[in-house]
């Protein structure tokens, strides 16, 4: 007799409810603390439960589902499938439903890498805050300089470029020379602006405390682009050293680096078996118009929810590769671009690159160009 078990996971508490094929039911309450959830492993082992399901909630099912994963066949449910409709609701009555629509086999597990890939996925998502955080800093710092007076921030392309660092750091120094700080400024913004007017945007009023505040957020920027640079360099070389094959691949596609191949293989993986079709990936991924149409008459076509570490990767991949001269993604985006907003040129683009990225992991092939 088939044995079938829901996991409704909290914080700080986990309901278990047991069903079998002749109705047989068992609950019970466990703690989230490892002993606890030892002891819940334990239970389903005498129980003599197959297979078992769990909500994904928030980063609280990663503990149980370690446990797990080695003795039971567990799969990660998404809540919007398993939604119950209003009346009735608690924790055990979530435990049982779970264990419910699993014994009927009405519902399908959420994609969970391998451990390496999971590894991966940490560097990956580590980068993306980092450079949040960098752009974070990189704010605060032009916020200061301009309560100081320096107006730099007007003449250059980024705020966080080579000259404005420079800049910044013998500030923080408290070498406040004119010269100095215009010696400086890169020569072509210099010439763009004039020399005068460069030298009028350094020149500001500092006090000690102004100084201290531009020393600290030095700080935090050297920090960030340190722990930045770490994590890609450890998660180029994990790819490289694990799934050097698919690096190689991936690069061959126009506007697909070295970086997001890694970004690429640490948010999907490796082995497409999971994702049946490139279709399937791309609807994953959040690439797909929903499909929202009543009476005959569509209501929407915005793209669905997905993997938005992925997204972002691929949104700036077709970006440079609508750049690239000679490459059908150039032709194929000022095409479209005829027609439709740059931005829907982009998506377009991003979910080309993913379909293609799909048939060169499935079939281990290099990207040839042709028309797309």
């Amino acid at each position: 007799m088939e044995k079938f078990c829901g996991l409704d996971v909290h914080k700080d508490s986990v309901f278990m409810c047991g069903l079998s094929e002749n109705n047989e039911k068992y609950e019970e309450v466990f703690k989230t603390l490892t002993p606890d959830l030892e002891r819940l492993r334990d239970t389903l082992v005498d129980h003599g439960v197959g297979l078992g399901a769990m909500e994904s909630t928030s980063i609280y099912w990663y503990p149980l589902w370690n446990i797990l994963e080695s003795d039971f066949d567990v799969k990660l449910i998404n809540p919007l499938f398993i939604k119950q409709v209003p009346g009735r609701k608690s924790d055990v009555k979530d435990a049982e439903w779970i264990a419910t629509v699993l014994m009927k086999d009405l519902i399908k597990g959420s994609f969970v890498p391998p451990s390496i890939i999971q590894q991966l996925r940490l560097y990956n998502r580590k980068i993306t805050k980092l450079n949040k955080q960098l752009r974070r800093s990189e704010q605060e710092m032009d916020e200061m300089l301009q309560r100081c007076n320096i107006r730099l921030s007007n003449y250059v392309s980024d705020i966080g470029c080579k000259s404005m660092k420079k800049v910044v750091q013998a500030i923080a120094k408290n070498h406040l020379n004119l010269d100095y700080l215009l010696s400086l400024v890169h020569a072509r913004i210099v010439r763009k602006s004039g020399a005068e007017t460069i030298r009028a945007s350094l020149t500001g009023t500092f006090t000690s405390v102004d100084i201290e505040i531009l020393r600290m957020i030095v700080e935090d920027l050297n920090f960030h682009h340190d722990q930045l640079e770490f994590c890609k360099k450890e998660l180029l070389k994990l790819c490289y050293q694990h799934f050097n094959l698919q690096m190689e691949l991936l690069v061959t596609i126009p506007g697909v680096k070295e970086h997001a191949a890694a970004c690429t293989i640490s948010e999907i993986g490796t082995d497409m078996k999971f994702f049946t079709s490139a279709t399937a990936l791309v609807g994953w991924t959040g690439l797909r118009p929903r499909n929202d149409q009543s009476a005959g008459k569509i209501k929407g076509r915005k793209t669905l929810h997905g993997n938005k570490y992925l997204r972002l990767m691929l949104v700036q991949c077709a970006w440079g590769a609508s750049r690239t001269k000679g490459s059908a993604f150039m032709a194929r985006y000022q095409r479209f671009r005829k027609r439709m907003h740059h931005n829907k040129a982009l998506i377009a683009n991003a979910r080309k690159l993913l379909v293609i990225i799909w048939n060169i992991l499935a079939k281990k092939e290099p990207y040839f160009a042709q028309a797309i």
